[in-house]
């Protein structure tokens, strides 16, 4: 079974055909970084313009790609699917639109597909694993923990409360002046640093539940003590390291603890944040539990991994169906 895949839920134009949730059979993606970068995040409005132009040329390629000729035999394709939330609503529509148009066109089922459970999914490409699983999803706009009883049945055990991790990241990042997106920007620069040199607060949240707004309020003093004392002459190395092994280290404890008291051991890495070099060493190096995560390039917005919900999770709709910004 062949899905056509679109994300479009922030800044990332990707398509993808996926084969039976497993095989990447063609993938293309428009980042738009370098256009977003000159005013240190995303503007909504800029990105879902980006979309419009670059979309139905993904599309062609990624179906001349797979070597399809959707014209005489449109039923080769099992689906047509996007991200229809959460998200930026406008960026959003314009993926929504371009499936529902698909859709219509070829006679095929049109499949909505939850953000946060595509990120999850990346991991079944190329990959042998099946629930049941704890998921651990770090990303710009999330940071859950979740329980995958079955490849359509998933509970949240515990989310952020304010900010979620990669945020928190892109927040630092640009306190630290190391530009936009901030997960890479952390992460390189910690690998100079020391990560004991500076003692950051973990937020006190009960449960499976996180916090790191008041963190990124400690950086924000712990630079403005540097910069009295030592004038701009920072330590961003450890700066940057004593950050992330704060973020790094609450969010490894309590997927362990939840993987532990749920009496699994398989482990699941999914979102932006799991690209971060320390977040995955942590995982790896434990044993006794099987760690899944994306290859790097599954790791952001991509589309193949939404080809991938919808093979296993994707609901079909009709043509009135709509975005969502948030779940709740």
């Amino acid at each position: 079974m062949l899905y056509l895949g679109i994300e479009t839920s922030c800044d990332e134009t990707a398509c993808a055909i996926v084969e039976d949730g497993r095989r990447i059979v063609s993938s293309r993606l428009v980042s738009q970084i370098n256009l977003h970068q000159q005013f240190g995040g995303v503007v909504p409005e800029v990105a879902a313009r980006r979309h419009l132009e670059a979309i139905n040329q993904l599309v062609e390629e990624v179906i001349g790609e797979a070597g399809l000729d959707l014209t005489t035999n449109p039923k080769s394709l099992s689906g047509i699917a996007c991200t229809n939330g959460p998200g930026l609503i406008g960026t959003l529509l314009v993926g929504l639109s371009c499936a529902k148009a698909l859709a219509w066109s070829y006679d095929v089922p049109l499949l909505s597909v939850d953000h946060i459970l595509a990120h999850v999914c990346a991991n079944y490409i190329d990959s042998d694993l099946e629930p049941p699983f704890v998921a651990l999803v770090v990303s710009g706009g999330h940071t859950q923990i979740m329980h995958f009883r079955s490849y359509k049945e998933a509970e949240i055990l515990g989310q952020t409360i304010d900010d979620a991790s990669g945020e928190a990241y892109d927040k630092v990042a640009r306190l630290l002046g190391l530009g936009y997106p901030g997960g890479p920007a952390i992460d390189r620069t910690a690998q100079s640093g020391n990560a004991a040199a500076f003692k950051l607060p973990e937020g006190v949240v009960p449960g499976y539940d996180f916090s790191f707004s008041g963190l990124k309020t400690a950086v924000m003093r712990l630079v403005e003590n540097q910069r009295r004392e030592h004038g701009d002459l920072l330590p961003l190395g450890d700066i940057a390291a004593s950050f992330q092994d704060a973020v790094n280290r609450v969010l490894f404890r309590k997927t362990m603890d939840a993987a532990a008291k749920l009496g699994l051991d398989r482990i699941v890495l999914a979102g932006g944040v799991a690209a971060n070099s320390d977040l995955r060493r942590r995982f790896e190096s434990v044993s006794g539990v099987k760690i899944y995560r994306p290859a790097l390039s599954l790791c952001t917005d991509n589309a193949a991994m939404v080809a991938a919900a919808a093979y296993y999770s994707g609901q079909p709709v009709d043509l009135s169906a709509s975005a969502y910004s948030r779940r709740y």
